[in-house]
């Protein structure tokens, strides 16, 4: 078994699904769920809250937290993280050479309008919304990449990253 290619990251921008989508994918491949956000340290939450974007330096503790949280669970498992950078992917793809990613790519005006519509529940400030697509460095073209359209159902984007995520010989 490649225990390897046995881990996937849910990326994107805020407000993408990650977390849905992500939660969807864990559950059926009854593999663990790696919550980003869990993993932000206190002052990095106090910077997306007053609506200060993280940098690079803000992000590896991060980064570095989750690639452990991916070698803890060689079976397989479910992170949602931003992954915003070809950098950061490289980060936690050290961790798990066969990493996969899952890129919900969605537009500019959908996601501030999701970021809005859950501003009440969330810590993260709508006025970063610009800065993420900014930031963002499509990971189209890199090697054991998926790119969705997080506008489709729930139900559609997990059964295609399931499908991918699974062996040709173990499809009926």
């Amino acid at each position: 078994m490649q225990s390897d290619m046995n881990s996937i990251v849910i990326m994107g921008v805020a407000g993408c699904g990650k977390s849905s989508v992500g939660a969807r994918v864990a559950q059926a491949m009854a593999w663990p769920l790696v919550e980003g956000d869990d993993h932000h340290s206190d002052a990095n939450r106090h910077k997306m809250q007053s609506g200060i974007a993280l940098t690079d330096a803000d992000r590896q503790g991060w980064l570095a937290t989750l690639a452990t949280q991916i070698t803890l669970q060689p079976q397989g498992v479910v992170v949602t993280c931003s992954a915003l950078k070809r950098s950061y992917r490289e980060r936690l793809r050290q961790a798990s050479p066969g990493l996969r990613f899952a890129f919900l790519q969605i537009s500019q005006t959908e996601a501030q309008a999701r970021v809005t519509a859950r501003a009440a529940q969330h810590f993260f400030n709508t006025a970063l919304v610009d800065n993420q697509f900014a930031t963002l460095e499509s990971p189209e073209g890199e090697a054991g990449v998926l790119t969705l359209d997080a506008t489709r159902s729930l139900d559609a984007l997990q059964t295609e990253i399931c499908t991918w995520l699974l062996p040709a010989q173990e499809l009926v």
